[in-house]
């Protein structure tokens, strides 16, 4: 479900438009399968692969340099760092032009601080104690620190006082940090107890999931992530005000459709409001709960999103150190 799910509902559509079967999906059980599952792909002869979420992006861009013929979509994998010889580079210091050396590989990214902004203008609307929380997965996760430094600059657009608590399941361990909702849960039950928040935004892929549920457990609100968790996850629907979303599926379907037409490019593929890449999703079964004029003021805010009239990340973009401790 949620990040992973919406990915391959792209990439069904694509096959389905283009008459082909569903594509076959795997998912691994650590990251020491990553590359060993898609080169399983690559082995079955398929001229197309898409790799779901950043922590796939090293494993994805060693199989692309290795299969020059073959076209990989990595989501949340842009913009790629690689070396001057088209590798992986952990020092970071991207002296290669991945769009040069790796020119079928595909790397999509978001504006995450815009689908962040919306949610946080949510929050600050709907709580009653102006003290509002997020929950990310791992530090090193750089579209989590944008969702949630646009969530802080978004909430602030609706209530200047507003207070943010922001706290991180994990500083390494990227199984605790996106697939354990039991942590997730835990975690979030005591961050809402020492913080004392009336509206949580959770991070956290599925370890998330465990922190809307403890957000219900509580009786506040919560916030989904990259898709709409009030239908991904109909567990904690009762709570589950919104979801700050990346239209995945878009992304990932118009993708593969340009492949097929013969006008994609390779390297870093950016969605933002200007694409509709980002939103925010219905409020459904709370809609009662959110103000009247809140859906105009959220829709005003994308259109000026869109124009590029709202500041929806801080100066330092994706710098962890902006945001509270």
């Amino acid at each position: 479900k949620n990040f992973n799910e919406y990915t391959y509902n792209g990439a069904k559509q694509a096959a389905a438009t283009l008459g082909a079967v569903d594509p076959p999906v795997v998912v691994p059980k650590d990251s020491s399968e990553l590359v060993k599952n898609i080169q399983g792909f690559v082995n079955q002869g398929f001229d197309i692969i898409v790799t779901a979420g950043f922590n796939n992006g090293q494993a994805t861009t060693c199989v692309a340099h290795a299969n020059p013929d073959i076209w990989f979509i990595g989501v949340d994998q842009g913009p790629p760092c690689v070396t001057a010889d088209g590798l992986p580079d952990g020092s970071f210091k991207c002296a290669g032009d991945a769009k040069t050396l790796l020119p079928k590989y595909v790397a999509i990214s978001y504006q995450e601080d815009q689908a962040g902004y919306l949610a946080g203008m949510l929050a600050a609307s709907v709580s009653k104690s102006g003290v509002i929380g997020a929950i990310g997965g791992i530090t090193l996760c750089g579209p989590c620190i944008r969702y949630i430094q646009g969530y802080q600059l978004g909430a602030q657009s609706i209530n200047k006082d507003i207070q943010l608590k922001v706290a991180w399941v994990t500083t390494s361990d990227f199984t605790k940090a996106f697939n354990d909702p039991v942590t997730g849960k835990n975690f979030g039950a005591q961050f809402i107890t020492t913080n004392k928040v009336d509206v949580l935004f959770q991070v956290a892929g599925k370890t998330g999931n465990g922190v809307l549920d403890a957000a219900c457990d509580a009786g506040i609100y919560g916030i989904g992530v990259d898709v709409d968790q009030a239908l991904s996850y109909p567990n904690a629907a009762k709570c589950t005000i919104t979801s700050a979303e990346k239209k995945l599926a878009l992304a990932v379907s118009t993708d593969i459709a340009n492949i097929v037409a013969g006008t994609q490019k390779g390297g870093d593929d950016h969605w933002d409001a200007k694409r509709d890449g980002i939103g925010y999703s219905p409020f459904h079964d709370l809609a009662s709960k959110v103000p009247a004029d809140l859906k105009g003021k959220l829709d005003a805010a994308f259109a000026q999103i869109k124009a590029g009239s709202i500041k929806t990340c801080p100066d330092k973009c994706g710098d962890i150190s902006t945001l509270p401790k």
